[in-house]
């Protein structure tokens, strides 16, 4: 698959900055053209104490559900599927004749009693159990799943991981700004540059840990959570101690969608900007990316994360939710 080129990215002026962008996109609101949606939940695993899993989705059918492009659109830390990326994302595919399905990762919004576990990001097996449900329960034929981010480096995880064996129903992915060295961005996140991200982040995990400490007083130690400096720090201190991983270090490296690109062979699609403040790709990871040819690479000098603002010339100025959507179109 190919992206028209008449899609290069030229960002809106006076926006061309990395932050600039990282934060219009986050606060300029969308227009949602998405019809009322069907909540519903998928088990995705079973935890060791005998309870299900669940994830909580809200589904946008079109007519023939089963006949139609479904786009599965995974939003990123500390995200929703009220993310404003979603909704803007969901609305273009609604409007080009797909049925979208918009996933909340393990805990979020507001589905912390559906499970006894934290979320991360090597979690891609969740959203794999989504597509394949949707596969056996809709009987679905034509599947792409979108993540942003965090959600991001879970749709590449799991193209790599299923390598040859990804169902057929299965038609392409896209990712927009993903997390694939999750080391070097939690990193790079830590920069005096990033303090507001950072600190935005860390505020609601902490909350998050407490209200899921309130919900499973057997499981998780208020003792454990403190001022964190760090996602760093809260990644070693809770997600690596409640979640089955050595610290920090074992996480990311165990987390991080790098690790399978070389497997992935669906058509894959990879939106980075260069002036993104956080989220760092190593040398070895873009030679994956460049040299697999499923993934289609994409990398600008602006952007900033997950925003790619341009001017609203016959469409929103969304510029990389346009392009994904062009993307799956030829899935």
């Amino acid at each position: 698959m190919d992206v028209s080129s008449e899609y290069k990215f030229v960002p809106r002026r006076g926006l061309r900055h990395g932050h600039l962008q990282t934060i219009a996109g986050n606060f300029l609101p969308r227009t949602n053209l998405l019809p009322p949606g069907e909540r519903r939940r998928f088990v995705v695993d079973e935890h060791r104490s005998g309870a299900h899993v669940q994830v909580e989705c809200v589904c946008h059918w079109q007519p023939d559900r089963k006949e139609a492009m479904a786009v599965i659109i995974v939003h990123g830390l500390e995200g929703s599927v009220e993310s404003q990326y979603v909704i803007g994302t969901g609305s273009k595919a609604w409007t080009a004749g797909m049925s979208v399905i918009r996933m909340n990762m393990r805990n979020c919004g507001d589905t912390e009693m559906l499970t006894p576990t934290l979320y991360h990001s090597g979690l891609s097996a969740d959203l794999g159990a989504v597509a394949k449900a949707l596969i056996e329960e809709e009987g679905l034929q034509r599947i792409s799943i979108v993540g942003f981010s965090m959600g991001g480096n879970l749709a590449l995880k799991l193209a790599g991981e299923w390598s040859d064996h990804a169902p057929i129903q299965v038609r392409a992915f896209a990712t927009v700004s993903p997390a694939m060295d999750l080391a070097a961005s939690a990193d790079a996140l830590h920069s005096w540059r990033n303090w507001l991200y950072e600190r935005r982040f860390l505020r609601g995990l902490r909350k998050r840990y407490q209200r899921k400490a309130m919900l499973f007083p057997d499981v998780y130690d208020l003792a454990h959570l403190r001022r964190f400096a760090s996602i760093r720090e809260f990644d070693h201190e809770i997600t690596a101690r409640y979640e089955g991983f050595a610290g920090a270090d074992d996480y990311y490296h165990r987390a991080a969608a790098a690790r399978v690109l070389e497997h992935i062979r669906v058509p894959t699609l990879v939106l980075h900007a260069d002036d993104d403040p956080f989220i760092r790709i190593q040398t070895e990871t873009r030679a994956k990316l460049i040299g697999n040819p499923a993934i289609h690479f994409i990398e600008t000098a602006h952007g900033g994360h997950c925003a790619f603002l341009a001017s609203p010339n016959g469409y929103d100025g969304r510029w990389a939710e346009r392009v994904l959507i062009d993307f799956i179109a030829q899935a």
